[in-house]
């Protein structure tokens, strides 16, 4: 029977809560109202004034060509991260939740590239792809082939979507291994009596029961390509070349920080915290849904 933990007065949880509550209010409440009411303004680069716009700024960001541009790199590159880091790290748990020797070690190496900053990440596949002094483009020239992705807009964005995914996929094969160790072993047992192969076990068995952790991935992949991939771009293209790698996230620091346009950026953040704050209602709804199916 499960014990359940009662408070017999207000001032033990009260006093639980408060520094969550406390950290939540300074760093997020309070910066988000902020950006709220910037939004409405349109300052001057130095600070001195502002103008009272309503929304203004808001209406010409969805007239702006380049910002809606943005929405549409932005949505190819979340899709991009999100597979690129899902879909190996769930093989690579596959393979190392099966018995083979040193399989301890191979998880511990797996995990490892989690541990490195996204700017750090960045700064080592730009050295490596580097075109004057990188391995890999070396190499890439040797076999005939020309890599230059600061001019060429596809390469730039398969090498932020490569940075961005490589740390990410130490992340996603810790929850996906833990599914999988999860996932009933008598069950997978009596489908190899029935003579089913592993991959046919793996599609009809095991892979339905890990469907929660995979769109809670799903859901944390997505913020994560939003928010946390601005030090892989910063640092590797800067947005670049032609805005061919400008997300959302990085045209609101572009625009404010660079261009000085304040309330532009101000009103960026809260369309971005909107759109973000939609995408994860309707993504755990889902995978409310689907868990009590």
């Amino acid at each position: 029977m499960e014990k359940r933990v009662t408070f017999k007065g207000w001032l033990l949880p009260l006093c639980l809560i408060a520094p969550q509550v406390v950290i939540s209010a300074v760093f997020f409440f309070y910066p988000a109202g902020q950006a709220v009411w910037q939004s409405l303004f349109i300052p001057d680069p130095f600070g001195l004034s502002s103008q009272f716009v309503g929304l203004g700024n808001f209406e010409f960001l969805l007239s702006d060509p380049y910002y809606r541009g943005a929405f549409v790199t932005t949505a190819v590159f979340s899709t991009l991260v999100t597979l690129v880091s899902m879909v190996p790290a769930l093989f690579l748990a596959v393979l190392a939740d099966r018995l083979i020797k040193g399989a301890g070690t191979y998880r511990t190496l797996l995990i490892w590239p989690y541990a490195v900053a996204p700017a750090v990440a960045g700064v080592l596949w730009l050295f490596m792809f580097n075109t004057r002094v990188g391995v890999v483009s070396w190499y890439l020239g040797q076999l005939g082939y020309d890599w230059n992705h600061v001019l060429n807009e596809g390469e730039a964005m398969g090498l932020v979507v490569l940075a961005s995914s490589w740390g990410r996929i130490s992340y996603n094969f810790l929850f996906f291994f833990a599914a999988l160790q999860a996932v009933p072993r008598s069950v997978i047992e009596a489908a190899a009596i029935d003579g089913a192969r592993f991959w046919r076990r793996f599609f009809t068995i095991v892979l339905p029961l890990l469907s929660p952790t995979t769109f809670f991935l799903l859901v944390v992949n997505v913020v994560y390509s939003f928010f946390e991939t601005f030090g892989v771009i910063h640092t590797i293209t800067s947005g670049g070349p032609q805005r061919a790698t400008t997300i959302l996230v990085y045209k609101v620091y572009a625009d404010g920080f660079v261009g000085q346009d304040l309330g532009s950026s101000a009103a960026q953040s809260v369309i971005l915290l909107i759109v973000v704050g939609l995408l994860t209602v309707v993504q755990f709804k889902y995978v409310e849904k689907k868990v009590h199916y």
